[in-house]
């Protein structure tokens, strides 16, 4: 580490009221209970609570919170004699609300007013009288360029004004979306003097090609979660000498719309991560993960045997049966899947309840898990048994860390069944696909990134027939762990697919065409693909005449990247919500067919028809 980059550093952590849903009440209840040390107050949450200021601020003391800004003052610089008189007449009332709220530091916004001027001189002589009316009351003035203001948009142009004015209770506050939005070059933040640094405001956001304002407004992120480089940022902030909170500012609809408490420890979880990029705090690291150790279906009487049967068509064979709980392991090369009877699922249904990957360390990835605030699950086990950690996922899906192999492992906890299948040559895990609430998309690829080490692919989405699916997948150990989020907007009604919340499994095989061929001749519950696909298959990739007449009869679906092809096969849909999947990577394909997804999604939706 070079003398002049920043020494790690625990830094303070604080939240913008802004960032979550509910009254004022709500949203500090929640930023408490995350962790946070304090609060940004947005002044539309202060207005529409029926606490004083004082009141809030004894409340705050509660709970253990600062209040480390007040925001945000509007429309103040470069403006006529007369309207600078109405805004220092403003400015004083606001200054009687951070004197009881016990804020010090008032966020100024650079102007929209048409009232301004383009005049850097007397925004810059304005701002010193505003910061003059501050300091006369122990307060100061941080100034922020809105990516679009009218005539300050920049940090840098910002900075230049604040150094002409030139007071000592004036500085700027830094927002990483208005200063990366517009694609500035945010290391030369370094050459500020880090105490005219007062404030530090962090957000993601998605690469969009739209109107900044618009962007702003509805796709903030948390760190983490978006495009931006917030590391290096933070990092160029840090490296000036600023030694203030790290403080979320995020304008999201979804999480504005959602429960407070979840969305402030997402919130909390995406500082700690990136704190941890900085070398700012100490997180055991993540253990590296080479693979699926087992997928857990939580399965009721019908269900479960139709899911047996399905299992077993695909050549998996029931090798083992708990020694204490009514759960079976049916393996097939590396692929297991345990069926539990006694893990809650609905009359007539199956659901992925848990997965478990294989942790060099599984100790160490629980403890990172619950340094990251994920809900650690308490298990019962009996004397002998394996004491396996576990935690929850946003959805709810439980999340095991195990090590598989002789020795002290999770399957000496099953007896061994003797068995007899006609394998259908699948190998072992792909990966697990797990529909997410649309409110919980974001937050699950930062939980599995932060928490599992687990690397996320770009957002994909694709029209399918009930509207638009967003996908993202992320993976670990080169590609040996694979966790396929997906989301829908709405699923609601009766014109909804029948199936809210799918889910699934993909396993590999070396040969595609004779893995369908043994399942379909072993009466697996195989979908049926149209002729319109192949023929529209045929006049866009021209596979091979002999090749194309085996994928039609046999229903498997076809794609190519620039690395190679895919070929992949599904199940109908088994307890009303999980199907299988059964693929072939061939020279390094990397994807998961998104462009077929719309065509299964319909044939899913024709076979449930079908059997009603």
């Amino acid at each position: 580490m070079s003398s002049t980059d920043p020494q790690p550093l625990e830094s303070r952590r604080a939240i913008a009221t802004v960032c979550l849903s509910g009254t004022l009440e709500d949203k500090l209840t929640a930023a408490a209970a995350a962790g946070f040390d304090g609060v940004e107050i947005f002044e539309n949450d202060l207005i529409a609570s029926p606490w004083s200021p004082k009141q809030v601020r004894e409340r705050c003391a509660e709970l253990g919170l600062s209040v480390d800004l007040y925001q945000p003052f509007r429309d103040f610089e470069a403006v006529p004699p007369a309207v600078l008189a109405a805004n220092l007449r403003r400015a004083e009332r606001k200054f009687d609300v951070m004197e009881q709220l016990g804020a010090d530091t008032m966020l100024v916004c650079s102007s929209v007013s048409p009232d301004a001027v383009d005049d850097d001189d007397l925004a810059a002589e304005q701002l010193h009288t505003l910061a003059e009316h501050a300091a006369g009351r122990g307060l100061r003035i941080a100034y922020e360029a809105l990516a679009w203001g009218r005539f300050v948009n920049t940090y840098d142009h910002s900075w230049r004004i604040v150094r002409r004015a030139a007071h000592p209770a004036l500085g700027l506050c830094l927002d990483s979306f208005h200063i990366l939005s517009r694609g500035s070059d945010p290391a030369a933040i370094r050459t500020i003097p880090g105490d005219k640094l007062f404030f530090l405001q962090l957000a993601d956001a998605p690469r969009l090609e739209m109107d900044v304002l618009q962007w702003s407004r509805h796709h903030r992120l948390f760190p983490g979660q978006g495009a931006f480089d917030l590391a290096a940022f933070t990092g160029h902030v840090r490296a000036a000498g600023y030694r203030g909170p790290l403080s979320l500012e995020v304008f999201n609809d979804v999480f504005r719309q959602a429960d407070p408490r979840p969305a402030a420890v997402d919130a909390m979880r995406s500082l700690l991560a990136l704190e941890e990029s900085l070398g700012a705090t100490a997180l055991p690291p993540a253990p590296a993960v080479s693979g699926h150790a087992f997928t857990e279906l939580a399965v009721d009487g019908a269900a479960g045997a139709e899911v047996r049967d399905a299992l077993g068509a695909l050549g998996f064979a029931h090798v083992g049966q708990h020694r204490t709980k009514p759960v079976a392991l049916w393996q097939q090369g590396s692929a297991r899947i345990l069926l539990n009877s006694r893990a809650g699922a609905a009359e007539g249904t199956a659901s992925v309840a848990a997965l478990a990957v294989e942790s060099a360390d599984p100790p160490a990835s629980a403890e990172r898990a619950q340094r990251l605030l994920a809900p650690v699950l308490p298990r019962q086990h009996s004397a002998g048994e394996a004491d396996l950690s576990a935690v929850a996922a946003p959805d709810g899906t439980s999340v095991f860390f195990c090590r598989t192999g002789p020795g002290e492992s999770w399957l000496d906890d099953f007896a061994v069944l003797p068995a007899e299948t006609a394998e259908a040559g699948l190998t072992g895990v792909d990966h697990v696909s797990l529909t997410q609430p649309f409110d919980h998309f974001d937050e699950a690829a930062l939980f599995y990134r932060a928490v599992l080490g687990l690397e996320p692919d770009p957002v994909t989405e694709f029209a399918a027939p009930f509207g638009l699916v967003r996908s993202r997948t992320v993976s670990g150990g080169d590609g040996a762990v694979r966790i396929a989020l997906d989301s829908a907007l709405l699923r609601r009604g009766d014109w909804a697919p029948g199936v809210r919340e799918p889910q699934h499994i993909a396993f590999t095989t070396d040969d595609a065409l004779a893995a369908a061929r043994a399942a379909r001749e072993a009466g697996a519950p195989l979908l049926s693909i149209p002729d319109n696909y192949y023929d529209d298959l045929d006049a866009r990739s021209a596979p091979p005449p002999d090749l194309l007449d085996a994928l039609r009869a046999h229903s498997i679906l076809y794609d190519r990247d620039e690395h190679g092809v895919l070929l992949h096969f599904f199940t109908e849909v088994l307890g009303g919500r999980v199907f299988f999947e059964v693929l072939q990577r061939i020279d390094g394909y990397a994807g998961y067919g998104a462009a077929n997804a719309p065509v299964r999604m319909a044939a899913h939706r024709r076979s449930r028809l079908a059997a009603r």
